[in-house]
């Protein structure tokens, strides 16, 4: 039996990311030299969109680059992952997105990006892609394009009966009126800050954060908390996710691929324990690699991945 793809639909940015890895991250004002460079596809929506892929789900990717060799190349990238470029708009008038990463020999980071183009995704842009969103059970949507933007995705999707998925980053406020259109809220502990306004920095704070942004409008809030794991809440639950054991390069897109991760395993309807391990396996795996795209892993180095780690067998689970 042919097993059919779930159908999940992104919003998102597009970048080139441009990465050194060195030693150690600099302070202000001081230069590290001695590092390696590598330059290759980024921005979330994309990062998040060729992690569906890979992970097997039809994905629509709405997204806006340049015309010129950043953008090329972003096409180029994705056509040779086998992903559809047919809703991603070329902009003469603006630069494709891009990233400038540092990255430190424990796989902590430092970013700073130039949206260029993702700064004029637009309403219009969503819109042009309606009938192939609402054919999705997913839509997953980020922060590096226009909040407009995002809550016009966010409307089609519950429009049109979707499983919406926010991840709220880079770290910012979002206003209620978009939390409410969200099903699952995906921050880690800075965006979790971010969003309520005091330091979470514990699976205590985490948890009192999910649940003051459950009150806004989430069904289930997940606070991704780096190597300590990570915690899910819904009304009168809470999951414990166990950090994964993995020797860390680069966390560039490690929340990214989680995000995506998440999306497929609830477009397929899995179990919300199963999506979770799932999602959890894929952003450790990314970890381990240098660069966003180059990183991201397959459905079957997920479940090898997880097979191999008792840890993994079961999320612990604590009534909330």
């Amino acid at each position: 039996m042919i097993e059919v793809r779930p159908r999940v639909a992104i919003v998102g940015s597009a970048n080139i990311d441009m990465i050194i890895q060195s030693e150690r991250l600099p302070r202000p004002g001081e230069t590290v030299t001695g590092g390696e460079f590598v330059s290759a596809g980024g921005g979330k929506g994309a990062n998040q969109a060729i992690a569906a892929h890979r992970l097997g789900a039809q994905v629509t990717f709405v997204a806006r680059v340049g015309d010129d060799g950043p953008g090329k190349q972003t096409l180029d990238n994705f056509v040779r992952e086998g992903l559809d470029v047919s809703w991603i708009a070329i902009d003469p008038e603006t630069p494709t997105g891009v990233a400038l990463i540092l990255v430190d020999r424990s796989g902590q980071n430092m970013i700073s990006v130039a949206p260029g183009a993702n700064r004029r995704l637009s309403a219009v842009d969503v819109d042009l892609a309606r009938q192939k969103i609402a054919s999705a059970r997913v839509l997953l949507t980020q922060l590096e394009i226009p909040i407009t933007t995002v809550r016009t995705a966010l409307t089609l999707g519950k429009e049109h009966g979707l499983t919406t998925v926010l991840n709220p980053a880079p770290a910012a406020v979002v206003p209620d009126d978009v939390l409410a259109l969200v099903d699952w809220l995906t921050p880690n502990e800075s965006e979790a800050t971010a969003l309520v306004g005091f330091p979470v920095v514990d699976p205590s704070s985490a948890i009192q954060a999910a649940r003051q942004l459950l009150a806004r409008g989430p069904t289930w809030v997940v606070v991704t908390r780096g190597e300590q794991g990570a915690i899910a809440v819904c009304e009168g639950q809470i999951i414990n996710l166990p950090a994964l054991p993995v020797a860390a390069v680069d966390a560039t897109a490690a929340g990214d691929a989680f995000s995506a991760a998440l999306s497929v395993g609830l477009a397929r309807n899995w179990p919300v324990e199963r999506t979770l391990r799932y999602a959890s396996g894929a952003g450790a795996l990314t970890a381990t690699k240098i660069g966003a795209q180059p990183s991201l892993p397959t459905d079957k180095e997920v479940w090898a991945y997880l097979a191999s780690d008792p840890v993994t067998t079961e999320p612990g689970r604590n009534g909330g």
